[in-house]
């Protein structure tokens, strides 16, 4: 039976990871979680900023205490991809999964996760789960580049689900798809981040620091690895803690 949820509503906060931290740190128990109205700091993968629009969007961080080794952290953002898509889902929106850590609709993205970790030895401390979800409002207020690779729910749905509502489908899809990786492994939740990906059977490029190289996405491996049919022949692993960008290419 999933707990009730305890939100800590702020209305105005330098990142909602960071607020997390703090209470995580604190002493925050599982399944705590931030909301922000406006983010000044909010970050995304790779240290860049996370751009949104205040006030329409969802800033959202949930701390985590799983049982599991830090070394298997990284299946969390599967988790957290999972969760996101389905709710985007519940309300009829065809929300699919951009390996690592984007949810997209219409090929356009909508919501960014970042999971960061705290470690006690070998096992996870906490973890805490940021995620941005674009609600509404004009993209084109952030740039060209933004509004075409950005979507909002509004934009996709043609209205706009309450906020609260929202965070409420994924809270609860979160806490269904934590229960589950508890409960079964992770073996199942694969299974479900494969059937909603938007990589996985593309043709990609991904650029790392000193080469860049181009094939089809085939598959996504028990610890969140992407592997790619390398033109020319062979198969790569890329880890999504590692300097890579994935562009799917024609």
């Amino acid at each position: 039976m999933r707990p009730r949820f305890v939100v800590h509503h702020r209305q105005e906060v330098d990142s909602t990871n960071e607020e997390a931290r703090r209470l995580a740190r604190a002493g925050a128990g599982h399944f705590e979680a931030v909301v922000a109205d406006v983010q000044t700091a909010g970050r995304g993968r790779r240290g860049r900023s996370w751009i949104g629009l205040s006030g329409q969007n969802l800033f959202l961080s949930v701390i985590l205490r799983p049982d599991m080794p830090a070394a298997r952290a990284p299946r969390l953002v599967a988790v957290c991809a999972v969760a996101v898509a389905e709710a985007l889902r519940s309300f009829g929106a065809d929300a699919r999964i951009k390996w690592p850590n984007d949810v997209e609709v219409s090929g356009r993205k909508i919501c960014g996760i970042l999971l960061e970790l705290s470690a006690r030895g070998e096992n996870v401390d906490f973890a805490v789960a940021g995620i941005g979800v674009n609600l509404e409002g004009d993209l084109c207020a952030l740039g060209p580049e933004v509004a075409a690779r950005a979507t909002t729910l509004q934009a996709e749905l043609g209205i706009r689900p309450g906020r609260d509502e929202v965070l409420r489908r994924i809270l609860e899809a979160l806490w269904a798809q934590v229960d589950r990786l508890q409960r079964e492994g992770f073996d199942p939740i694969r299974q479900r981040y494969l059937e909603l990906s938007s990589t996985v059977g593309a043709r990609v490029r991904l650029a790392e620091p000193e080469r860049m190289v181009e094939g089809v996405a085939v598959d996504v491996d028990g610890e969140g690895a992407l592997w790619v049919e390398i033109d020319g022949g062979g198969r790569e692993r890329f880890l999504s803690g590692d300097l890579v960008t994935l562009r799917r290419i024609e």
